[in-house]
């Protein structure tokens, strides 16, 4: 039986962003890589339902030269150290590389659906850009779009808007219980 999944973003959905002249950044140092409130339990609870806890965020200031792999490295094992994570895909990639992993194409989300019998149908994506509402959408689920009030640079179109990661599960079990 195909599992249900619970994909998330990092920067903004896990752990804090950072705002600069209007827009969010990654943080750059293990340092200021800190979890958002919330976050380990909202994961906790969307487990206790049934669902796989699987990260795909795209980390392009490592090719970028920005933040260094082993520092990404490091972040990465601190959340899969305070967060039960199922799966963690990365995208290593810029724009210029026309890869299928990053968002907004749907690459990791497919990579993952495969690898651990998912059905992307059944399934919901948590990000705060257009391109993981983008990814979500092309792999067929349902997209909750956290709003920090920022201007993004692409249209989308959520299923749903909350204003935290923790509100994006309360609203995925209200509508797991609610009959269809």
């Amino acid at each position: 039986m195909s599992k249900r999944a619970l994909f998330l973003d990092r920067d903004g959905v896990l752990n804090k962003s950072f705002i600069r002249d209007g827009k969010t950044y990654a943080p750059r140092t293990l340092a200021e890589f800190q979890l958002l409130p919330g976050v380990e339990e909202a994961v906790r609870r969307a487990k206790d339902a049934g669902f796989l806890a699987i990260v795909v965020t795209n980390q392009p200031d490592v090719p970028s030269g920005i933040t260094p792999r082993e520092t990404a490295d490091a972040m990465h094992a601190e959340l899969r150290r305070r967060v039960a994570l199922d799966d963690l895909k990365i995208c290593f990639h810029l724009d210029a590389d026309q890869c299928a992993c990053r968002k907004p194409k749907p690459g990791m989300l497919l990579e993952a659906a495969a690898a651990h019998d998912i059905d992307l149908k059944a399934s919901y994506l948590v990000g705060d850009r257009w391109r993981d509402i983008g990814a979500g959408r092309a792999a067929g689920c349902f997209t909750i779009f956290i709003d920090y009030g920022l201007a993004q640079d692409q249209p989308m179109q959520p299923h749903a808007i909350t204003s935290s990661l923790a509100e994006a599960v309360d609203l995925i079990l209200a509508r797991e219980k609610s009959p269809s």
